[in-house]
């Protein structure tokens, strides 16, 4: 199936700029073997810009090849790093929006770490949705003022009322996304609520040719200026906009309800991007040949030359790394901090996946991190397994 139009305004002028056949459709599922990992069901990605909007998506994508359940295993929360991000976020928004014991309910929860934070910092209740949410990786006491529900969002759910919604990261899984943000609106009726989204930025992206943030299961590509594009065509007040986490997230707020609609749309700081969008389109479109070869070169030429390399972070950043440049033999081993992950095997080219203490024995020359974010924590746990490989980015 193809999309001639944009799911997100509705125009038919797309300019399709990005083509890669036979990737992973999945990038976080647990896979016991490596056979089963190199045989994973792939799935084309053929990126479309809107030059209406500026929404970009994958015009191939098949929403039935996806999986999201239980064994899902997308959490960020083993991180040092991520988890302080995510609880002050959290502190951020309940003091933003005066949601001290008040209620929230988050769309796309995941494991439910995100709602806790909301909680311990002084939301009253809590209500989680997410088809992958299991309860036996529940053990905070703030679970017991928060209803999870193992399922997708849909019209069923409509009726489930908070005094905000938050939704992070689960947008850009979703293929019809303004269907998507018109359920949000309509749920939300004449109810005065706040709702809360964040997603990965796609400028950065095309800006850095960032290839392994280009993944089947990433369906649909936001910048500020689309989102805030798409949130008020579907009837809401964007109230603020944001770049979080090393600017590599988009925060948006907004309300709706009663106090919505009062007055006329309020552009914000960074939502004028569509000069900026096509410019970065062109330049991904460029560069995206070159650094692939080069990377994939300077790779080879380390295995070649009897250069152990591993990379770190075995979730759909490092499928689509290992994916694109098409690397099997030249690394053989992936390193993540989730213990969930370990044992098992990076859907696609099949390397297994291990903890950091293997490192130990391993004796790694190169490791090439997923996330530059990441630099500083990684060096940490490096220096506690006692080895003083060279370490870079992605």
């Amino acid at each position: 199936m193809s999309t001639t139009t944009c799911p997100a305004c509705g125009a038919g002028d797309i300019r399709i700029f990005h083509e890669q056949l036979g990737v992973p459709v999945n990038s976080c599922l647990l896979l016991d073997d490596r056979e089963t990992a190199q045989a994973f069901p792939r799935g084309d990605l053929v990126l479309g810009f809107c030059r209406a909007c500026g929404f970009i998506s994958n015009t191939a994508f098949d929403p039935v090849r996806s999986e999201y359940s239980s064994r899902y295993e997308e959490t960020q929360g083993f991180s040092p790093r991520f988890r302080a991000f995510s609880q002050e976020l959290a502190r951020t928004w309940v003091e933003r929006h005066g949601l001290q014991g008040r209620s929230v309910l988050e769309i796309g929860c995941g494991k439910g770490e995100f709602l806790v934070d909301m909680v311990e910092a002084g939301a009253g209740s809590g209500i989680g949705i997410d088809p992958s949410f299991r309860a036996d990786r529940m053990d905070s006491a703030a679970a017991q003022r928060i209803q999870f529900i193992a399922d997708f969002y849909s019209d069923a759910y409509a009726h489930l009322g908070a005094d905000a919604v938050v939704c992070r990261h689960t947008l850009e899984h979703l293929p019809a996304v303004a269907d998507f943000v018109a359920l949000v609106r309509r749920s939300i009726g004449d109810r005065t609520t706040t709702v809360l989204f964040e997603l990965p930025d796609v400028a950065r992206v095309l800006e850095e040719v960032a290839f392994w943030d280009v993944y089947y299961e990433h369906c649909s590509y936001f910048s500020l200026g689309s989102m805030a594009r798409l949130f008020r065509a579907q009837g809401f007040d964007v109230t603020h906009l944001d770049l979080a986490f090393g600017d590599q997230y988009l925060l948006l707020d907004a309300v709706a309800g009663a106090a919505a609609g009062t007055g006329p749309p309020r552009p914000l700081p960074g939502e004028d991007d569509m000069a900026r969008l096509e410019a970065a389109v062109d330049h991904f479109e460029a560069e995206y040949p070159r650094r692939v070869a080069a990377l994939r070169d300077d790779l080879r030429g380390a295995a070649g030359s009897g250069r152990r390399t591993v990379i770190w972070g075995a979730g759909s950043k490092g499928v689509s790394y290992l994916t694109t440049l098409a690397l099997e033999n030249e690394i053989e081993v992936a390193v993540d901090i989730n213990p969930h992950k370990q044992g098992m095997y990076m859907a696609g080219t099949g390397q297994r996946i291990v903890g950091p203490e293997f490192l130990a024995e391993y004796r790694p020359d190169l490791v090439v991190a997923m996330n530059d974010i990441y630099l500083d924590e990684i060096r940490a746990e490096l220096d506690r397994v006692g080895v003083a490989p060279e370490l870079v980015g992605a």
